[in-house]
């Protein structure tokens, strides 16, 4: 998920109470909730490694136990600092703290997961993908829904509610500029942000704000179940709509689409090609091709010797849809590489690659 939704999740845990178990413990949540994305460097230092790195190491197990001792640790020391400085004894509590780290951080990974990107739970020890296929990576309604409580909480000064204001002019001027953005979702949207200008300008809610956190969490988590089981039964939705025409798929993604719980974008891959279908339960016909399907490319020494590159050593560990095109050149082969679940056209999309080859199959 994007920052600012991990962002509200560790803030709206913060007013359920959360922050009363110890001193710092708002800045431990935001800082958990953050934590795993400090594998985001590697994207400034080069594309592939990123595809390689990313959803990791940082993510994974033993991130889970590594990430908030270090993260206690920086917290406590500069609580100590911080209490030296102005004459007074620390309050930070180690045990409260490190067990809100482990919440926070634990949090990350689990809303990663529900994207089509893919998470790695089991890294350093077993680099393999693990899917949700549930939301889509900037999703509106988990940051309605997170916002709610934290804007309430933390609009007691000009400077604030002009930020949350800015804020939400922003994240406004997002979801209903999409071009992919139905009119219904953007007006729901809108009206989200008038009703939490409602209950900020009322400000009954502000007097129970651990008990509107709660319902909101509760909210999101029994959002994404929902979501979860709608991906689940698109893909079988789908598998029979194949089945009754005599396709046998190896794989069917349905993958969110941006703002609507009702639409998927699915991608089918057999053995020979992936397809593009669109399912949407708000049409009559809830199942339509949305563009032409695509070869997958020969799984041959050509395209395992491309993959061998170590430039794109990143994208072969990270690719779950890959699609090969091999042109024969007068020094050997040129083989571009994409992933099928970010681009319907070969060669094009998020960790696309062109690796050169000679007659030997050696990397030029």
């Amino acid at each position: 998920m994007d920052p600012l939704a991990h962002t509200l999740v560790g803030a709206t845990l913060a007013e359920t109470r959360l922050k009363t178990w110890s001193a710092r413990s708002t800045p431990m949540l935001l800082l958990g909730v953050n934590a795993p994305d400090i594998d985001a460097v590697t994207m400034l230092i080069e594309r592939d490694l990123s595809l390689g790195f990313r959803r990791g190491w940082t993510h994974g197990i033993l991130a889970l136990i590594v990430l908030p001792i270090l993260l206690t640790a920086l917290v406590v020391v500069a609580d100590r600092i911080i209490a030296k400085l102005r004459g007074r004894e620390p309050t930070a509590r180690p045990k409260p703290l490190f067990v809100l780290a482990f919440i926070a951080v634990l949090t990350h990974p689990v809303l990663d997961w529900l994207n089509t990107y893919g998470m790695r739970f089991f890294m350093p020890f077993d680099g393999t993908w693990f899917y949700g296929d549930a939301l889509f990576v900037v999703d509106p309604w988990v940051w309605l829904l997170t916002a709610t409580t934290v804007v309430l909480a933390h609009t007691s000064t000009r400077l604030s509610i002009v930020a949350w204001i800015i804020l939400g002019l922003t994240t406004t001027s997002l979801i209903t500029g999409f071009e992919g953005a139905p009119a219904t979702t953007r007006f729901v949207w809108c009206g989200g942000i008038i009703g939490i200008v409602w209950l900020r300008t009322a400000g009954h809610w502000q007097l129970h704000l651990p008990r509107l956190a709660t319902a909101c969490l509760s909210a999101v988590v029994t959002y994404i179940v929902v979501m979860i089981a709608v991906s689940q039964l698109a893909e079988a939705q789908v598998a029979d709509w194949l089945k009754e025409r005599d396709d046998s798929p190896t794989e069917i993604m349905a993958s969110p689409a941006p703002g609507n719980p009702f639409r998927r974008n699915i991608v089918v891959a057999d053995a020979e090609h992936y397809h593009f279908l669109e399912l949407d339960w708000l049409r009559a016909e809830p199942i339509r091709i949305s563009n032409r399907a695509i070869e997958r490319g020969p799984d041959n020494a050509i395209t395992q010797a491309a993959l061998r590159d170590p430039r794109i050593s990143g994208f072969a560990t990270w690719t779950r849809f890959p699609v090969f095109a091999i042109e024969h050149t007068d020094y050997g082969y040129r083989v571009s590489i994409s992933d099928a679940r970010y681009s319907q056209r070969v060669g094009q999309g998020l960790g696309a690659a062109i690796v050169e080859l000679d007659h030997e199959l050696n990397v030029r």
